[in-house]
């Protein structure tokens, strides 16, 4: 109501356009306190990148990486990980990492394919992953990987990152030397025939000595390996 003086009486309520444009003031203080705290959120999580989910001991992963890291060839290749908690030895990260569908022995992820290729496009298919076929550096690592084939449904052979440009001249995809006393082939092998010039795991071998020299255009499965990932 107005008086004379055309004030409004105490105890009267505002105009609706006073009282609309308090309303509005209200929100866009709540709008622009919301937009800041989103904003500090960001800049807290941004070297992060995925999300850990513990299960127990293990945890199923999408990786994060600290954004100042440049990440390895497999990190790019591969966005579910499965990590575990044990903590290798000279490192203070507390996860081993390898993609999910892998296999982690020691502080190496391995891929044991279902299909088959031939040696040269098992090497680029492993490569393309951001990994290698597999070297063999220790008898512990040989008979991890004889237990895995051993696992395969159809037990068949797999391709290995061992071959000879030369007849008896072997070595590895990754120019690790060749120790002879560190080799596992089954008896009678290699054959040393110029054609046979690429290694296989024989799955049907019955014990860790089943390596075995083939042809390279051959198709056999084949087993990829890459350095596990600690974060």
């Amino acid at each position: 109501m107005m008086n004379d003086q055309g004030r409004v009486s105490p105890g009267t309520a505002a105009p609706a356009e006073e009282r609309s444009c308090s309303c509005l003031n209200i929100w866009l203080f709540l709008i622009f306190a919301l937009a800041i705290k989103a904003a500090l959120l960001t800049i807290c999580l941004g070297g992060f990148q995925g999300l850990l989910i513990p299960v127990g001991m293990k945890a199923s992963v999408v990786p994060f990486w600290p954004s100042s890291e440049q990440p390895t060839a497999l990190q790019q290749q591969f966005s579910e990980w499965k990590c575990d908690s044990a903590v290798p030895r000279g490192t203070d990260r507390g996860w081993t990492c390898c993609p999910k569908g892998w296999r982690r022995f020691q502080r190496s992820c391995y891929f044991l394919s279902r299909d088959k290729m031939n040696w040269a496009e098992s090497e680029q298919n492993c490569t393309g992953m951001g990994s290698q076929l597999v070297v063999i550096n220790s008898k512990e690592e040989q008979v991890f990987l004889f237990q895995q084939v051993k696992l395969s449904s159809k037990r068949e052979n797999f391709h290995i990152g061992l071959f000879a440009e030369k007849v008896g001249q072997w070595q590895w995809v990754d120019k690790t030397p060749y120790n002879v006393t560190a080799a596992f082939w089954r008896q009678g092998e290699p054959s040393h025939i110029p054609e046979e010039n690429c290694t296989v795991i024989h799955a049907l071998e019955p014990t860790v000595n089943n390596w075995n020299d083939v042809r390279s255009y051959l198709l056999h499965h084949r087993i990829c390996e890459a350095a596990a990932v600690t974060v």
